[in-house]
């Protein structure tokens, strides 16, 4: 199983999308703190429809308690800042995809723990500052699952 990790999300449509995503793509998500909203806000419902009954939802107080408790051994950062195409990773089952806040991406103590040889970019026009949110975890998760044989899917 893959695991979709979000570090401290700000926007609740792109966290409901991201739950109906994880629900059919069969992966994991986990939402580490603090959010820049709370779970039982109606627009996270109304983008998430019931699909967080569809899968697994874990939140963290903040990044030292998801290290803590996630169990999570491996991580791919998405970033911006990294050197690296999405596409040239080496996905295992298993894996963590971790995906920085909508505003300011992760922040660079993150992506030093987690080392330049780990984050990922996807290419995009040299103007641009960034991707949505849930468009870049729907691009990160689907390639690493079909690096994977799409396991569990049909």
């Amino acid at each position: 199983m893959l695991h979709v990790v979000l570090y401290q999300p700000e926007i609740p449509p792109n966290t409901g999308n991201i739950i109906r995503l994880c629900a059919n793509a069969g992966a994991a998500l986990h939402l580490v703190g603090p959010l820049g909203f709370v779970l039982d806000d109606a627009r996270l419902r109304r983008a998430g429809l019931d699909y967080d009954e569809l899968t697994m939802v874990k939140t963290y107080v903040n990044w030292e308690a998801f290290g803590e408790q996630s169990g999570i051994q491996r991580l791919w950062a998405y970033s911006t800042r990294g050197v690296r195409l999405y596409h040239d990773a080496d996905y295992r089952d298993g894996d963590g995809l971790l995906f920085g806040p909508e505003t300011r991406g992760l922040p660079a103590e993150v992506l030093a723990w987690i080392g330049q040889d780990r984050i990922l970019r996807l290419p995009m026009q040299q103007q641009s500052r960034s991707l949505n949110l849930s468009n870049t975890v729907a691009v990160g998760l689907y390639e690493a699952s079909r690096r994977l044989g799409f396991p569990g899917l049909s």
